[in-house]
């Protein structure tokens, strides 16, 4: 059995490009829920800053990740994304503890 694979990625995008990033991961985040290991997938958006977008991640493990992260979209996303950041992703390793809210295991 693998390990969980589990992060939280901050994404800190440009004022001017910080609505499209909004609308462009936000039909990503059904998609990426419905994907063989997905555990937890949240975006979320800062109330005080709206150009700080929060991922929070949870892959039943590294593998599964890495496929996400392989798909054509993904894949042309990381490619391109210092057209929508201000700064490359802040991304914090972490370890679910609780059960998954979506009743997945």
């Amino acid at each position: 059995m693998h390990e969980q694979y589990g992060f939280i990625l901050k994404a800190k995008t440009q004022p001017h490009m910080a609505d499209a990033f909004r609308s462009l991961f936000l039909g990503y985040v059904e998609a990426s829920r419905s994907e063989p290991g997905c555990i937890e997938y949240h975006m979320l958006r800062d109330l005080n800053d709206p150009t700080l977008f929060v991922f929070y991640e949870i892959w039943a493990s590294k593998t599964d990740l890495d496929v996400h992260s392989g798909l054509p979209h993904m894949a042309a996303f990381f490619e391109q994304r210092m057209e929508y950041l201000e700064a490359d992703f802040d991304i914090q390793r972490v370890q679910m503890l609780s059960p998954a809210s979506a009743g997945r295991a």
